[in-house]
């Protein structure tokens, strides 16, 4: 898979699925389109996320970007796409900080990165067929980059791991809904 030629070693990993009753194509799409920003649920835990950093304008300017799906505005990297298979997005940080602290860097340097005080992330979403339906499933990995970091990390994440959770629960339930409602065309039906 794409995510383990990214992040093939992690300090915290979370992973969570669900079986899509639609074509692989639909679900594909559904995950293409999807628009965290139009869930209340999803918005509403990104607004809890985000409530310390808009104290600051940085902090103010990132929440804006990162309504509607903006992920790739708000610094998240398109790592890798397999179509109909697997998308790999990722992210450089000091996630446990006011902001998030995100650094803004290519993919190559993503890759490399070992900044002391930093952690990565990577994020997927990946198909595979299960039957008569698709199964979708989406992994968190992140590494931090020393024992310092790795700290910080898991407290924070002791703190935001369950919303964080529940928002990639949230994101699998719309791609779900989007696909099972969209009705089949010729190139999508099974």
């Amino acid at each position: 898979m794409l995510i383990d030629e990214w992040m093939p070693a992690w300090d915290v990993v979370e992973r969570h699925e669900t079986r899509i009753r639609a074509s692989r194509e639909q679900v594909w799409a559904a995950v293409r389109a999807l628009d965290f920003g139009r869930s209340p649920v999803i918005r509403a835990l990104m607004a809890i996320r985000m409530l310390p950093s808009l104290l600051t304008a940085r902090g103010r300017r990132k929440a804006l970007e990162a309504r509607g799906g903006g992920l790739l505005r708000a610094g998240f990297l398109l790592l890798g796409e397999k179509p109909g298979e697997e998308l790999v997005l990722g992210v450089a940080g000091r996630f446990w900080t006011l902001g998030g602290g995100i650094e803004r860097v290519t993919r190559d340097e993503l890759r490399a990165f070992d900044r002391p005080g930093f952690a990565v992330g990577v994020w997927n979403f990946s198909l595979a067929d299960d039957g008569d339906a698709v199964r979708l499933a989406t992994e968190t990995r992140v590494r931090c980059t020393d024992a310092a970091s790795r700290r910080s990390f898991r407290r924070y994440w002791r703190l935001i791991g369950p919303f964080s959770g529940l928002i990639r629960m949230e994101m699998l339930k719309s791609i779900r809904r989007a696909a099972e409602t969209t009705r089949p065309t010729r190139s999508t039906a099974r």
